[in-house]
């Protein structure tokens, strides 16, 4: 799994911290990173986090990454965002718990964790907690036991709503701001990061226009 990285603003200066934890659980597991930034406060791409919502389904929908890991101060504003734009079922994970029954119930493919609210000292140890509940166990396994079937049933519906509910993207980035499109995309890596592992040729075209 192809899992990428994305922090705005409020949280960049906890890039290096956040992806040093997710880097030592994930990897062992067979997983790769991406790190999308920001990489810290002072990039000239300043990330807001609707723009964090617009890339994780840039990323998503391209094929460009098979998960995404962002968030904020609280982790709401990122959660709503995300939600927002089509190829994201994005969950705010406060603790390990969420982690491992979002995955195993909602079988989503982003995660919005608070970088700021409750994280003091071993900040980086509930993280860590975090990533190894998200993506140690698999996904859409169920839980509890007795609820699997039904559970599983309530996803695939889920996902065809969300099929029927959103326009499709290329659409959407052709009617937003280009400005705002272009600062979504302005990340120092992105290109790099990006285009070798775009599999949607109409998406990638768009972009590269705008950039």
């Amino acid at each position: 799994m192809r899992i990428a990285l994305i922090n705005e603003n409020s949280q960049a200066a906890k890039n290096a911290l956040i992806l040093e934890t997710l880097k030592k659980v994930v990897e062992p597991m067979g997983h790769t990173v991406d790190n999308y930034g920001m990489y810290s406060a002072e990039d000239a791409c300043q990330l807001t986090y609707v723009q964090c919502g617009l890339l994780a389904s840039i990323l998503l929908t391209s094929g460009a990454a098979d998960y995404v890991i962002t968030g904020c101060g609280t982790g709401e504003g990122a959660m709503l965002a995300c939600n927002s734009f089509p190829g994201v079922l994005c969950g705010h994970l406060v603790d390990p718990q969420d982690g491992f029954m979002f995955a195993q119930i909602n079988d989503g493919n982003c995660a919005a964790i608070p970088f700021a609210k409750d994280f003091g000292w071993g900040g980086e140890l509930k993280l860590a907690n975090i990533f190894q509940q998200l993506f140690g166990f698999g996904h859409g396994n169920g839980y509890p036991k007795e609820r699997v079937v039904p559970e599983q049933r309530n996803k695939k519906i889920l996902d065809s709503v969300k099929e029927k509910t959103y326009r499709p993207l290329p659409e959407i980035l052709k009617s937003l701001d280009p400005e705002f499109v272009k600062g979504t995309i302005g990340g120092e890596h992105f290109a790099e990061l990006f285009y070798p592992n775009c599999k949607d040729e109409t998406i990638a075209k768009i972009l590269r226009e705008l950039a």
